[in-house]
């Protein structure tokens, strides 16, 4: 498992019943995961100065509870990069922490390459692997269909001061995106990818993960530059073992591509204990560089 364990400004204080206690700077948040089905007692009454409560309802969706005053946006640091952190819909907060071991890995092979290399962060969302990318020195394309996500990339990107940078941001579903690509004859050294399970594109289009992820996988192969650098898949999918992810970069990028592919669960220790919150797969094919 890879564990996102360098964090300062975030940590999992508690887990129980559904629930997990989160320190984000200085704000706690109670939120609901569906992986804790322990019973470490009930979160809410065993802990006190939780700033907000986000309350799950039977028929879908949620709401915040602010129980203390909660800024309306806020920032965390992971290493010397930056994020805006606000309470959205749905439980989210515009940040997947977890994803602090792919940051590590991207911005290493980045910096190690030791030439250029153009990123296209496709599903990109509020561009935490963006900001990574750019502050390794890669020039990026970030791509997803939510303009409002597009907006707070914008935000994260010009508060780590790289507004400068060498970005393209793309509003547009990704596999219409990915298709022009191909057709304009573009390419790219590295790509990374943080498909929905379930979703809808700029103008309505449907995907499916089931259906449309090896075909899209299959697509990107064909943008890849000569001497790609490395492809990751990142999934919350329940359901999909990680070696379903394996399969489908060793039957496209490594048929094409010298490298080595390997999937790991990701995961984020909880304080105080020797327990480990698994937060999804992350999927990779590595060159040799």
């Amino acid at each position: 498992m890879l564990l996102s364990n360098k964090w300062n400004d975030f940590e999992i204080i508690d887990c129980s019943n559904g629930e997990k206690l989160e320190r984000w700077g200085k704000v706690l948040l109670l939120r609901p995961d569906p992986q804790i089905i322990w019973d470490n007692g009930e979160l809410i009454k065993k802990y006190d100065k939780i700033n907000a409560y986000y309350h799950r309802s039977n028929k879908g969706g949620g709401y915040w509870e602010n129980i203390l005053k909660t800024p309306t946006s806020w920032v965390v640091s992971y290493n010397d990069l930056k994020f805006n952190i606000k309470q959205m819909g749905f439980k989210h907060t515009g940040l997947f922490p977890e994803q602090s071991v792919n940051w590590d890995f991207m911005m290493e092979k980045i910096k190690g390459s030791n030439r250029e290399i153009k990123v296209l962060n496709l599903f990109a969302y509020t561009g935490g692997a963006t900001v990574a990318c750019l502050k390794a020195g890669a020039s990026v394309v970030h791509v997803d269909s939510s303009r409002g996500m597009v907006d707070w990339a914008k935000e994260n990107i010009k508060l780590n001061n790289l507004e400068n940078s060498n970005i393209r941001y793309i509003v547009d579903d990704v596999v219409k995106f990915v298709k022009r690509e191909i057709r304009r004859g573009n390419k790219y050294d590295a790509i990374v990818m943080d498909p929905p399970s379930y979703g809808r594109g700029a103008n309505n289009e449907v995907w499916d993960i089931e259906k449309d992820l090896f075909n899209l996988v299959s697509l990107c192969t064909e943008l890849l530059s000569n001497k790609p650098l490395f492809f990751l898949i990142n999934s919350y999918t329940t359901g999909l073992s990680k070696e379903v992810f394996t399969n489908i970069l060793k039957m496209t990028v490594n048929k094409k591509y010298k490298g080595k592919v390997y999937s790991e669960e990701i995961g984020i220790p909880i304080k105080n204990s020797d327990l480990v919150l698994p937060c999804g797969i992350s999927s990779r094919f590595e060159s040799n560089e």
